[in-house]
């Protein structure tokens, strides 16, 4: 898995891609054997958890930025997030001419083009779209270049001008012209209960409170249609998987407001599920949900984070079986030990291995994060080469995809649009799939 930096490669000024750095690698990896899976970075790289080099979103979008800074996401108190464009933006001609979408649209445009060759002999084998900071298709809620601490219920990110004229519109057109964004949600590092908000009966029980949490989930889950559905048209008929990921907000799922999912975009609430509309936009344009967090356990954290990592995946991926979609993930932190690797064994066959076949439930596919000089330790490599095999059942290594369920058809053009109501209908609350106490393929069993 590589990150393509818009950064890097549009650096140089409106449509004058280069691409030289990464044919050379993508050339030198499918050399040796292996697949690609490509990462359409809109992203800034450096504030995120793990970010160790500094790549910005390209200089004369941040010229842009200069002069309107409401282009970025922004917080009640008016500070900008400069890691993404905000949703605001993305379909207004503020860029040299041209929309954000249509800079995505471009560049993924650009990328097809200048990668034809690699797809063709199937060394490219998934596109995932980013949609948000991270990759991730959320709201920056929770910045640590803005101060936000683990396990803060972070800020709603909807305050610039863009979007809070999209809010007042969306209101009126409600008979609420009155309603407004809120003011009692608190900050970034705020507890659930010392807000207006969030507390037991607070706002986001009330009708403006359910309004502007459907507008703002809503807008989030639109934003993703519109930009895989720009992939789907350019990628449509090559044989690559489109993917997007979505975050693993765990923290505070045990409260029962779900403030820091709510203040990411997540609509979810122990009646409302915000999970499987994303997974039924996805749907329609035959994309994969990649997820996080998979090597995290409920006790990894303290009591007061109310974190439930292990319930929150088998709610995601759930949802996204139960929507005919594939899933995919990975681990959120770095990790080297057999706890972390039984856990990630566990959710991708959450009942074990079928001798007769397929199992019933089964991830599409795991990456490893991350290629360090630690994995290469000689207990730690030792380790991960079991985790390998572990993932492959014992089994020996087989060349022919089609044999275990992974042989890539031409990806499918929609099959229909996505409508608000498509989204209330998945928001009903549907139960998860039983996971097994424990993977029946330990690495140190």
């Amino acid at each position: 898995m590589v990150d393509v930096w818009w950064g890097i490669i549009e650096s140089k000024g409106p449509k004058q891609y280069d691409w030289t750095a990464y044919k050379t690698l993508f050339q030198l990896i499918a050399r040796l054997g292996l697949k690609i899976q490509a990462i359409m970075s809109f992203h800034q790289c450096g504030g995120n958890v793990g970010d160790i080099v500094t790549i910005p979103i390209p200089q004369w979008v941040r010229d842009v930025g200069d002069n309107d800074p409401d282009i970025y996401y922004t917080n009640r108190k008016g500070t900008r997030d400069i890691e993404y464009l905000s949703i605001g933006v993305d379909n207004l001609p503020l860029f040299a001419g041209r929309t954000a979408v249509q800079l995505y649209s471009d560049y993924m445009s650009s990328f097809k083009e200048n990668m034809a060759d690699l797809i063709e002999v199937g060394a490219i084998v998934d596109i995932e779209v980013g949609l948000g900071p991270a990759g991730e298709l959320r709201y920056p809620s929770y910045p640590q270049s803005q101060g936000w601490v683990f396990p803060g219920i972070g800020e709603f990110q909807c305050y610039d001008k863009y979007l809070k004229k999209d809010f007042k519109e969306a209101a009126a057109k409600a008979g609420h012209p009155e309603w407004d964004l809120p003011e009692d949600a608190g900050e970034y590092n705020d507890k659930p209960e010392d807000t207006g908000f969030f507390k037991r009966n607070g706002t986001y029980v009330s009708e403006e409170g359910k309004f502007f949490l459907t507008w703002y989930s809503n807008k989030l889950i639109f934003h993703g249609d519109q930009i895989i559905g720009e992939a789907n048209k350019i990628f449509a008929g090559l044989k690559v998987n489109l993917a997007a990921k979505v975050s693993g907000i765990h923290w505070l799922y045990n409260h029962h407001s779900h403030a820091a999912e709510l203040t990411a975009g997540y609509y979810n609430l122990f009646k409302r599920d915000g999970y499987r509309p994303i997974a039924r936009m996805l749907s329609k344009h035959y994309g994969i949900l990649n997820f996080t967090c998979l090597e995290m356990k409920d006790t990894d954290n303290t009591a007061e984070a109310l974190s439930a990592p292990q319930e929150l995946v088998q709610e995601v991926l759930s949802k996204a079986w139960k929507e005919g979609i594939e899933v995919a993930g990975e681990n959120a932190l770095e990790t080297y030990g057999a706890k972390g690797y039984n856990q990630i064994l566990l959710n991708a066959r959450p009942n074990g291995v079928n001798p007769n076949g397929k199992p019933k439930l089964r991830m599409y596919g795991f990456t490893y994060l991350r290629l360090s000089d630690t994995v290469f330790q000689e207990d730690n490599f030792e380790l991960f080469k079991k985790l390998v095999r572990k993932m492959h059942a014992d089994q020996d290594y087989c060349g022919d995809a089609a044999k275990y369920g992974h042989e890539i058809v031409p990806l499918k053009t929609p099959n229909s649009q996505l409508t608000v109501e498509d989204i209330a209908d998945a928001a009903q609350p549907s139960g998860a799939f039983k996971w097994d106490s424990e993977t029946d393929m330990k690495v140190d069993g």
